[in-house]
């Protein structure tokens, strides 16, 4: 079987300028098997198609908070219940696990200083080994497909790079060799290509960058994703809340 792991992010990776109302870093991933992507895939088109009428719609997470554009039907207050409801269910329904890397600027910098690597490429390091981990789960790996929204050209072949050097050296807890055994060479994908993988990973991102900036506050959509998040022997592994 092959592996999907879709990235998408919430937050600015930047550190000069910190918003202090929300001051992380969040990469999240989406590791999925192929026969369970299409599952979700189509899931969502059928969403798309019920509310939209179509499949062209770019699912946003800040978009449909904010009724921008297409989702102005969300005003609509009985309408964005029965919306809310089939997209919970398709986050709840699918058999997939969440690895995020978390980067709290303000301790990052305190510790590290501004000239560290780029906090896309820490937090991408904690997902690739931990996605190792997850993998080392399943009886049924034969390759990993990793999925990234382009940033540009410049973005692009800087975090191509970051990957070949983990496949080529490993990290710390993971040698290169199991990274280099399943394959894990990125493609990166427009947002007008309409990913459904990377769509579902932008939604999940952000309630759980909203968990890490405050984990006592009132947060219903981060516990209903919360089983998905890789766990071994109670242990929440695809969580790295960093440093």
């Amino acid at each position: 079987m092959r592996y999907k792991l879709l990235l998408d992010e919430s937050g600015d990776h930047g550190l000069n300028n910190i918003d202090s109302g929300f001051p992380v870093f969040v990469l999240c991933g989406v590791l999925i098997s192929d026969s369970e992507y299409q599952r979700m895939k189509g899931m969502i088109d059928e969403l798309k198609i019920k509310y939209f009428g179509n499949t062209n719609v770019i699912l946003h997470s800040r978009d449909i908070r904010k009724c921008n554009d297409e989702f102005q039907i969300l005003f609509d207050l009985a309408l964005k219940k029965a919306f809310y409801d089939d997209l919970n269910d398709i986050m709840t329904s699918i058999d997939y696990n969440i690895i995020v890397g978390a980067i709290l600027k303000e301790e990052f910098i305190k510790k590290y200083g501004k000239l560290k690597d780029d906090v896309y490429e820490v937090a991408l390091s904690f997902i690739m080994e931990r996605t190792i981990f997850c993998l080392d789960d399943k009886s049924d790996v034969e390759a990993l497909d990793i999925g990234i929204e382009k940033r540009g050209k410049k973005e692009d072949n800087k975090l191509s790079t970051h990957i070949e050097t983990i496949r080529s050296n490993g990290t710390y807890y993971v040698k290169s060799n199991r990274f280099r055994n399943i394959g894990s060479k990125p493609h990166f994908f427009s947002k007008r290509e309409n990913i459904s993988g990377l769509q579902m990973s932008d939604l999940l991102a952000y309630p759980i960058a909203r968990y890490v900036i405050d984990s006592t506050r009132v947060n219903p959509a981060f516990q209903l994703i919360e089983s998905k998040i890789y766990s071994n022997n109670g242990r929440r592994h695809g969580l790295k809340i960093f440093p």
